[in-house]
Order: C-alpha cells, then structure tokens, then sequence
C-alpha cells in the first residue's frame, strides 16, 4: 500500500486561512500588518522566494513592501535600508533575502542589525537563543512549518524517534531543538544524521519520522525506511533535465513509508506561511495585543 501523501499546499493554505482572520482582527483595531523584504540583484530564485511571500501577503490581506537594490550595492546603503525599516512603525516584519554579494557578508551582520522585534525569519541571536529556551515569539520558518504540518496531518510526535538527516543552521539544528524540547507537538526523541555519520541507514531504519534536509538528492533510499515510517522531504533540488526534486527518492520510499511529502508541494508551502504567522505575531505584539 502506497504512503499517503500530505498535501503541504492544501496545510498551507488552511495556515493562511487563520491569518487572514488574526488580520482582520487587527485591521479592526486600526493596524495593518506589514512586512518588508529587501532584496539584493545577486541570486535570480530569490525573486521567486519574495514574490511568493509578497502574493502570500495579499492573499491575508497584509501589506507588503519590496526594497530592490543592486549587485553592487554598498554596505553603507543597505544597512540603510535595514535602519529605515527598523525605524519605521508602520513595519512589523523584516526580511533580509540571503544570500547576498561576498562584500556584504558575513550574514551575522545582517542579522545583528534587524530589530529583533521584526525578525520574523528567527535569524537574529537573541531570537534563536530564545527558541533554543523554548520561550521565543518567533519560530525559523522552514521548522516551523514542518511541526505545524505533522501536527495538522495527524502525525504524533510524543515519544517517536526522529531521525533528522542533515545539520544546517536554516533546518536541521533547529528542528531538531524544537522536536526534542518538552511541550506539544515535540517531546521526540531526536538523532541528528549528516556527512560525517558513517551508517545513516543504521539510524533512518529506527525511525518513526525521517526529516531529509540534506541538499543531495536520493539521500534516503527505500532500504532505508522502515516500514509505517512518516518521511519528511525538506530540500529542493534542481536536476539536469530541470526536475525538481527532493532528497528522498519519492516513487520508490512512498510504497513503504506510511506517509510521506512530496517536493514540490511538501513543505515548501508551509515555509511561506509560517512566515506569515511571524509575520501577524509580530505586528500583534507591536500593538501591544
């Protein structure tokens, strides 16, 4: 029998659903909630990324604003930017799309410099300390949406083991804070699996939940599954034909997973909207609400 297939789009937009009625409220009150992105002319999928978070704003009946800046731009001027937007009360949310040219790295800078009030990605330290505590208003949007995902599909996480295969600073470490801490839609045994673990078949076939956020296609092979396990496809990647895909081999692992993500359509959308759920907590707490 052949897993079932979350529909992270359907999820996602269930997830705006709600949003749009917290916007609503707010407008009620006088405040519209507003987020910001500012964009460098650097890596053409960023367009991609912030219109998707621009069309996901009006779709709630949030404002948007776009700051488009050149290549070349200087770190004078984008920090600027950033000041303009942290200064500005009609702001709730910033985002700094990365990444950007070498001559305005390192990212921690970026991400210094963004009122953490209005960090709705959770870049900055004093937010990501927060969420490694278990006590931050703001969630990384990519976990964040995996969490609320399985919990809206159904998929318990109490007590399962759950193998998380990749450790980057965006995902992996991240999600696997949030799953092992104890409070709902967590409370997990978690193993974190990456380039330097030698077996990670031996880990995967003990798992009830594999997240694959590895960046490598095929990474997660059916012989790697157990049978009944929930399989979670983080990454995209882009083939040489074009293709799309995952790092599971989807056709093969969904005829023995129980449930399992697709890419595209998996957790993709779910990233958009919980920046979006950022995005109204941010605006609620600036109105003091």
């Amino acid at each position: 029998m052949s897993a079932e297939v979350i529909d992270g789009k359907a999820i996602a937009a269930d997830v705006r659903a709600d949003v749009a009625r917290r916007v609503e409220a707010l407008k009620a009150k006088g405040v519209t909630p507003k987020l910001a992105a500012i964009l460098v002319d650097f890596f053409p999928p960023s367009k991609i990324y912030v219109n998707a978070k621009e069309k996901a704003c009006e779709e709630v009946g949030m404002l948007s604003e776009r700051v488009d800046l050149p290549k070349d731009v200087s770190l004078a001027d984008y920090f600027s930017e950033i000041k303009r937007l942290n200064e500005d009360a009609s702001v709730h949310g910033i985002i700094a799309q990365l990444p950007v040219p070498e001559h305005l790295n390192p990212d921690l800078d970026i991400q210094l410099a963004i009122d953490p009030a209005k960090d709705v990605d959770c870049l900055h330290p004093l937010n990501t300390g927060l969420m490694v505590r278990g006590e931050g208003m703001f969630l990384p949007a990519t976990p964040f949406g995996i969490v609320e995902m399985m919990a809206r599909a159904g998929i318990e996480t109490k007590g399962k083991h759950v193998v998380v295969v990749g450790r980057g600073g965006l995902v992996g470490l991240p999600l696997s804070v949030m799953l092992a801490q104890k409070k709902d839609r967590a409370n997990a045994t978690v193993t974190i699996c990456h380039t330097g673990t030698p077996d990670i078949g031996f880990h995967t076939r003990q798992a009830d939940i594999i997240v694959a956020a590895a960046g490598r296609p095929n990474t997660v092979t059916a012989d790697m599954v157990s049978p009944g396990a929930t399989v979670i496809d983080v990454a995209v990647n882009r083939l040489d034909s074009g293709k799309l895909v995952g790092d599971v081999d989807f056709d093969a692992v969904k005829e023995i997973a129980g449930a399992i993500t697709p890419v595209p359509g998996g957790v993709g959308p779910m990233t958009v909207a919980m920046l979006i759920v950022n995005t109204i907590a941010a605006a609620e707490a600036q109105a003091g609400i």
